[in-house]
């Protein structure tokens, strides 16, 4: 198992009712995964708290063994310790990409391997060249981001991330930013990774997407209220709130 959320809570100060409810779900090494529900249902609250931008009061985390309790559970030290190794497990993708527009492709992608895991420039180049090889830019790597388009600069955030060497890559609305032309492509570049035996969590309401997955889960009111192939949750979901989540997007 890569990634297990177990009876997660997250109550803003000041709201009447929690955010996440008891959250659950598992996910196995190399399982490309889907996160649907409408706005409000907490998926980027999800997203922000398996990554750990923000505290849950209740529940586990466990990324690659690694386990991160609620605040009500461990210290404020213990609890930090646990947040930083799991990062070190974790891997982001942005809505935005957030690439250094001063740095070219490769730079982009050595930067963090030699800042924060000291590898080596020789090192750190051999790995980014790789992945970004296996995701079609062999021919960019001096390029700068103002000269690629929106999908190159979306592939070359990916391979950002796997110069990391993350067991989870977590996605932040993935197409949002993109032309709806350039659909397809991401999800040949989700696959490419697939691949490599990385699990990816995809939080996004582009169902076109969520479609070509492995795997989805659909969320409402702070809790999964369907999982499974994407072939019988979004054709023949069992959950009433899917189906009006469905035909919204229609």
């Amino acid at each position: 198992m890569t990634l297990k959320v177990t009876g997660l809570v997250r109550q803003y100060p000041g709201a009447l009712e929690a955010t996440l409810k008891g959250l659950s779900f598992e996910l196995n090494k190399g399982l490309l995964t889907a996160v649907l529900g409408k706005s409000g249902a907490g998926k980027s609250t999800l997203l922000r708290c398996v990554v750990g931008l923000e505290p849950f009061e209740e529940g586990e985390v466990e990324i690659d063994g690694v386990v991160v309790t609620g605040t009500k559970a461990s210290s404020p030290a213990e609890r930090r310790k646990k947040v930083q190794a799991a990062h070190e497990k974790l891997g982001l993708v942005m809505q935005s990409f957030e690439l250094f527009p001063h740095l070219s492709v490769l730079e982009n992608c050595v930067l963090a391997p030699m800042k924060v895991k000291g590898l080596s420039r020789e090192a750190a180049e051999a790995r980014a060249a790789g992945h970004l090889k296996q995701l079609g830019l062999e021919a960019k790597l001096k390029v700068f981001p103002d000269q690629l388009s929106g999908g190159q600069k979306q592939r070359v955030a990916i391979a950002r991330a796997l110069s990391m060497e993350p067991s989870v890559l977590l996605y932040d609305e993935p197409t949002s930013a993109l032309d709806p032309t350039m659909k397809q492509e991401v999800l040949q570049t989700l696959h490419r990774v697939d691949a490599g035996q990385v699990t990816q969590v995809v939080v996004t309401h582009d169902l076109q997407l969520a479609r070509g997955m492995e795997h989805v889960c659909v969320l409402d009111h702070g809790v999964v209220i369907e999982s499974g192939p994407p072939a019988k949750v979004l054709n023949a979901p069992e959950h009433e709130s899917t189906r009006m989540l469905l035909a919204s997007w229609s």
